[in-house]
């Protein structure tokens, strides 16, 4: 019912022939084809598939409690919680695999289909997109085709001219980032008629819907989630490094990292919507929070490839907002971070968040990685469940013998 309600809402706003591009692009999440292998036991070894992972067959080698880890494992695999799948990594290895079968809905969905998910399948990451996005900033930036942050945004938007005024003048490219641009905006976990994420959608311009509205606070001083500042900064992105995003993802992000079955989803006006439109395998985000984690040394590293510019990852997910709710959590560079306790001490992570559960959680200290999805849109209790599983996982863990000193 909310997707339902929330695309008419959508499709409402728009012309005849928006609602009818629309109501095209309305599929079921499910209607891709898969050809991985069938679903094994939860305490199972993942399965090889020659997708350029290592597997490690026995947990305790990772560090993990076998028997406590197994537990979580078949928790996760009996729950009625829509969780759709789990995977746990450490140390460049899979550790454990999980795939369930539960109803989902893509973004142009009009029902939710029940889908048996399994390691080939892609699926919807909603938000963690935005987090990507920063990851190819700070490529193109280390390529030397980005403006410093603190650049004012509009004045790579000359366009834009009209909205230099009334404070919105000091927003820069690191408020975007940070998500305390200023800009009155309103874009709850839930879906209402009031959430202005839908004007991305279809708005001719997205950095004039965007700026086209008061300052509630002084740029800089507040956070507030803003999917419409990553459209701008990904509009920025394409306009400097002359390609589009998916063009430019493919070549400086997924190809390198091995990553070929993905899609960016695009908006009713052709552009991929760079705040929410990526659709991944589980396997495939995983991969992503490994190159992050690098190779224990240094960050943004793939199996001895410097991907992404360790200093701008090192940047990325550094604290530099402190979180009103929950509380003790911090926003980084389209990450958010937290801690966890583990091997009776706590440490750091940093975490890409979608919508309906889709997460991906990479703890440095403890060269773990672990990523869940999952099909409940607009129902914030998912993000409760999905960082309970998050902490039982730590918790699981025994030994640290391989813990490499501080990254520089």
């Amino acid at each position: 019912m909310r997707t339902r309600f929330k695309e008419t809402l959508r499709c409402l706003a728009m012309s005849g022939a928006l609602l009818a591009l629309c109501v095209a692009n309305a599929q079921p999440a499910s209607s891709e084809a898969s050809h991985a292998s069938p679903q094994h036991a939860p305490c199972a070894p993942p399965p090889n598939l020659a997708d350029g992972w290592a597997i490690e067959t026995d947990p305790e080698v990772s560090g993990f409690d076998v028997a406590q880890l197994c537990v979580v494992l078949s928790k996760f695999a009996a729950s009625e919680v829509n969780f759709h799948s789990l995977i746990i990594e450490r140390r460049g290895k899979l550790v454990a695999e999980v795939y369930k079968r539960g109803k989902d809905e893509s973004i142009y969905s009009l029902f939710a289909s029940t889908t048996t998910f399994d390691a080939g399948m892609r699926h919807d990451v909603r938000s963690i997109s935005k987090s990507v996005v920063s990851l190819l900033w700070g490529i193109a930036d280390a390529e030397g085709k980005m403006p410093p942050l603190h650049t004012p945004v509009l004045d790579l938007l000359p366009e834009l001219d009209e909205f230099n005024n009334e404070g919105r003048e000091k927003i820069t490219v690191a408020h975007l980032l940070t998500m305390r641009s200023g800009l009155d905006w309103s874009e709850p976990n839930t879906y209402t008629a009031q959430n202005d994420e839908f004007g991305l959608y279809w708005r001719s311009s997205q950095a004039h819907y965007v700026f086209n509205r008061p300052m509630a606070a002084p740029a800089g001083a507040l956070y507030n989630y803003n999917g419409g500042g990553t459209a701008i900064l990904a509009q920025i992105l394409t306009k400097r490094v002359g390609m589009s995003l998916p063009e430019y993802a493919r070549k400086v992000l997924f190809t390198p990292l091995g990553i070929t079955d993905w899609t960016w989803v695009n908006d009713v006006r052709g552009r991929p919507l760079a705040f929410a439109g990526l659709r991944l395998r589980p396997r495939d985000m995983a991969k992503i929070g490994r190159m992050v984690l690098g190779d224990g040394k240094q960050f943004g590293n793939w199996q001895g490839k410097q991907i992404v510019p360790a200093e701008w990852i090192k940047q990325s997910i550094r604290r530099h907002v402190q979180m009103p709710d929950p509380p003790g959590w911090q926003y980084g560079y389209q990450w958010w971070l937290g801690e966890v306790d583990a091997l009776n001490m706590k440490h750091d992570w940093a975490a890409g968040f979608g919508n309906g559960g889709q997460r991906l959680f990479m703890v440095p200290s403890l060269d773990l990685v672990v990523v869940t999805t999952a099909g409940e849109y607009g129902k914030p209790a998912i993000g409760r469940e999905g960082y309970q599983l998050f902490r039982q996982i730590a918790s699981a863990l025994r030994t640290n013998s391989s813990l490499v000193a501080p990254r520089n």
